[in-house]
């Protein structure tokens, strides 16, 4: 039952007929409990609060669906105005991006020539810009456009996607960037991921291992607390300075569990959705935790 859950919220992500009415909708259906406003400025008490309580913050202006060129550059100004925003605001926080969002799917160059400019304005920040993992289809497209821009600039980091079979080589690949490791949220098919949650924790920890052993710095994104202690367990063991690596929870997630590791002294990073272009993000959040469905329920219960 519970795949047939996630696999039911996956398939209503992708519903461009309900993301865009989602738009109308404004933050219903308890998409508010996990999203930090619909503008910066909305967002902008939120981000502070979690500065304040020792978290650091990636940002992520959420987007679903660009194929046309105008949106596209309405994206790409978004992410400049925001950078600009944070570093007026001193707000501890990095940008995340998605290459989608910045016209991948309209014109390659284009997409290249604005996540250049991002990071050039970044660098001038004294920041980086983390370019976010999506779907299978826009994998391999992805990682070489990451190599391509590595050679000029060395502001940047990704995501490697656990369930991906080619994890442990692709995190050798890259090696010598900012990564940040997740489970994938994505529905995959079997011949490029893995499906079973006990291979993908492995192959997870097997990642993180890695990198943390290459000396790269390594984020690890998760709620899991059975990862969150091995990888705790594995750094004191081989002597890992706990400047390599920080835990990143989602916002609206265990924060519980994010105040208690800033407390034990572990970096912790919230990752931080705001945009009227929620909707995918939201029923992505839904399939990993169908619990979620109660944030739904008292959302449509406010109306």
């Amino acid at each position: 039952m519970q795949k047939l859950n996630r696999d039911f919220f996956l398939y209503l992500s992708k519903n461009k007929l309900l993301n865009k009415n989602a738009k109308r909708w404004g933050l219903k259906l308890g998409a508010s409990k996990v999203v930090a406003g619909l503008t910066l400025e909305d967002a902008h008490a939120r981000l502070q609060e979690l500065n304040d309580s020792n978290r650091s913050i990636t940002l992520d202006h959420l987007g679903e669906f660009v194929f046309e060129e105008s949106e596209a550059i309405e994206a790409f100004e978004s992410s400049m105005a925001a950078l600009d925003f944070l570093h007026e605001h001193r707000i501890d926080c990095y940008l995340s991006v998605k290459l989608t969002k910045l016209g991948l799917d309209v014109d390659e160059d284009l997409c290249k020539s604005h996540i250049k400019q991002l990071l050039e304005k970044a660098k001038e920040h004294g920041s980086i810009v983390n370019i976010d993992m999506e779907d299978y289809l826009h994998y391999e497209q992805t990682i070489r456009i990451i190599e391509e821009l590595r050679a000029s600039f060395d502001n940047i980091g990704t995501v490697l996607q656990a369930y991906i079979k080619t994890g442990v080589e692709d995190t050798d690949r890259l090696r010598g960037m900012k990564l940040r490791f997740v489970k994938g949220a994505y529905k995959e098919s079997a011949d490029v991921a893995l499906q079973e949650k006990q291979a993908i924790d492995k192959q997870m920890l097997d990642m993180i291992k890695t990198h943390l052993n290459n000396g790269g710095h390594t984020a690890i994104a998760t709620h899991d607390h059975h990862i969150i202690e091995h990888v705790k367990a594995y750094a004191k063991e081989q002597s890992i300075p706990r400047e390599q690596f920080e835990f990143q929870m989602l916002y609206g997630f265990r924060n519980d569990l994010q105040l208690s590791l800033v407390e034990e002294g572990y970096q912790v990073r919230t990752y931080v959705p705001y945009g009227k272009d929620w909707y995918g993000y939201f029923m992505r959040r839904l399939a990993e935790r169908p619990q979620n469905l109660a944030f739904a329920m008292r959302g449509l219960l406010s109306k």
